[in-house]
């Protein structure tokens, strides 16, 4: 069916019968080349703005299947409502000008043809897909630039020379614009904790964005457990991690695919960006960059992120300012412990510290899209459209993260007692964590929200969770006296309950935890917030196994970044025991539920734990 539809001829608003059926009658038609995903999108980045409120230009796609990377192209296209014609009809109609930010396209005809880069500049060897070699990625094709047809749009100045060193054919072809993408990622800065919010990153955690090309040199390829082993060695509380791979993955191998093989980073939390929406802001939105030679990385290193480089191919130029990127910035060792590089990257990085890597990359600031404009309708013989004035626009809010794990392996550890009591939390997510030692002051508990898909961990949780807002505190004493009785191998269960938590105990004791304070200082950023269930659960957890009374107390918690006074208090027992709900008793399991050594078995805790 996809076929078929790639191959259909369109009618309108282009062709020689065209005016028959069009309502407006475009003066000029702007053909833009959908050959990629990768190309495309860069396409549909600048083309809105460029004949934003001009009438007078028809705008058609043309779908060219003849690319390895294709697949994906005609669904975005779709899903826009594009209008879109077969490749093998361009040479019916009357185009003024043809828009690619693939270079590999040759279209019948002696119209003009600009190529946009789909990246940054001239960094890359990749396939050429006319021969078995390499060709420099981002040049006019041979034929293209002979027939003086082709336009290359540069960002900086030393690229033209690149290319003319290249192909002396690029001489006089190439226009200093810009880079579109860069001016709007330096806009998009202000909307930073916008981006972060909507990506799920709370005020006290540090987002970590692996960033991959394609190819055997990639981040993806040279390491494909690298993001089920951050997220194994990251606790949860302090950290987020996310993903971003070059679409030409996802065209490659295919959606199905890239998600079986993330299944288990992807059930402990990792957040896959969208291929076609959302990774500007996802670098935006980051406190650390671990990349590879792609243009990700180099934008990242560009707007000021911190970068380690956890790969780097074989196939990146010479003298470009990837290779800059390359010598400035600190290699990340897979082998080594994760979480002291990502610490020391981000406390030790400074803003400008690849300033010459952007310097090198990226001329004339701010000024792309009214260059890349001007050129545009200087092309199409018109005179700009008078519109009204708009500066470099920020990127809109992304899709919301979802990934949330519903498992984990919580270690405690208790410092001090009485008055001075303190508890650190560290979370981390399952199926991806293991579980550590114990000594007298650190405990590890499996926690699971009851939504965890798997019975086996469910049974075997110490910790019961749930996200579900209890309307009242009996309504609330109920729900937690449910989740107790409807698995008995549970020690404790805990879930929200306005300005904080209840967690229910086994012995059929009700605590309500809600923040007391915080301790101060820069790590009391998130101190004013009730910990969720989950935190709140470890903390009393921590004072069980340390032996601390469950009385009205205040306790120093720490997880993540985030140091704060937390409050105790035990419900009075005529509150506790809300009306038609019986205690689930310490040792009254429900007939023909597992009972805690059966459940406790199931992943080798001891029935203690």
């Amino acid at each position: 069916m996809e076929s078929a539809e790639a191959g259909r001829r369109i009618l309108a608003p282009i062709g020689a019968q065209a005016h028959r059926w069009r309502t407006f009658g475009p003066e000029r038609t702007l053909v833009v080349a959908a050959r990629t995903v990768t190309s495309l999108v860069r396409a549909l980045d600048v083309v809105p703005d460029v004949v934003a409120d001009d009438p007078r230009v028809a705008v058609v796609f043309a779908y060219d299947p003849s690319s390895a990377f294709e697949d994906g192209v005609l669904d975005l296209l779709r899903r826009l409502r594009c209008r879109t014609m077969p490749w093998a009809q361009l040479h019916e109609v009357e185009v003024d000008l043809l828009l690619s930010a693939s270079e590999n396209v040759d279209p019948p005809g002696d119209f003009p043809v600009l190529v946009l880069p789909h990246g940054v500049g001239f960094q890359k060897w990749v396939p050429d897909s006319e021969n078995p070699g390499t060709r420099l990625s981002g040049l006019a094709r041979d034929s293209l630039l002979a027939a003086r047809r082709a336009w290359l749009t540069v960002s900086h100045p030393q690229q033209a020379r690149q290319a003319e060193e290249a192909s002396p054919s690029t001489a006089g072809r190439t226009v200093l614009v810009g880079d579109p993408c860069f001016d709007r990622l330096t806009a998009s800065s202000r909307w930073r904790e916008r981006y972060r919010e909507r990506l799920g990153v709370l005020p006290d955690q540090r987002l970590v964005l692996l960033s991959s090309t394609w190819g055997p040199g990639a981040l993806i390829a040279r390491h494909p457990r690298l993001p089920a082993e951050l997220l194994a060695r990251l606790p949860l509380d302090g950290f987020r991690v996310a993903l971003v791979l070059h679409p030409n993955v996802w065209s490659v191998h295919g959606a199905w695919q890239i998600e079986v093989m993330l299944r288990s980073a992807i059930a402990a939390g990792l957040h896959v960006v969208d291929p076609t929406d959302g990774w500007q802001q996802a670098v935006i939105a980051s406190d650390l960059l671990i990349g590879d030679h792609g243009s990700v990385t180099l934008y990242g290193a560009a707007v000021g992120r911190p970068v380690l480089l956890g790969a780097f191919g074989p196939e990146a130029v010479p003298g470009t300012a990837g290779e800059t990127l390359r010598r400035v910035a600190t290699g990340f060792d897979v082998g080594a412990p994760a979480r002291p590089q990502v610490e020391a990257a981000i406390a030790g990085h400074r803003p400008d510290r690849y300033a010459e890597v952007a310097d090198q990359a990226f001329a004339v600031p701010g000024e792309a899209m009214t260059r890349l404009r001007r050129l545009v309708y200087e092309l199409l013989r018109l005179a700009p459209a008078e519109t009204p004035v708009r500066g470099v626009q920020a990127f809109p809010l992304p899709p919301a993260a979802t990934a949330r794990p519903t498992a984990m392996f919580v270690e405690t550890t208790v410092d001090g007692s009485g008055d001075r009591l303190g508890v650190d939390v560290r979370r981390y997510p399952l199926p991806v964590a293991e579980e550590g030692s114990e000594s007298e002051q650190v405990f590890w508990h499996l926690a699971c929200d009851v939504g965890e898909p798997d019975t086996r961990l469910v049974e075997s949780a110490t910790v019961l969770l749930s996200e579900r807002r209890a309307d009242g505190l009996s309504a609330g004493v109920r729900l937690v006296r449910g989740m107790l009785a409807d698995f008995p191998g549970a020690r404790l269960a805990a879930l929200p309950f306005e300005g904080g938590c209840l967690v229910g105990l086994r012995d059929g004791r009700v605590l309500e935890v809600t923040a007391a304070g915080a301790e101060g200082g820069p790590a009391a950023a998130g101190a004013g917030r009730a910990p969720g269930p989950a935190v709140a659960a470890a903390l009393v957890y921590a004072c069980l196994r340390a032996g601390e009374p469950l009385g009205h107390r205040i306790v120093a918690l720490r997880h993540g970044e985030t140091v704060q006074q937390v409050g105790l208090r035990p419900l009075p027992q005529e509150a506790a025991q809300s009306p038609g709900a019986d205690s689930p008793g310490a040792d009254s399991p429900a007939p023909d539920s597992p009972n805690r050594a059966r459940s406790s078995a199931a992943r080798g805790f001891p029935p203690a734990s």
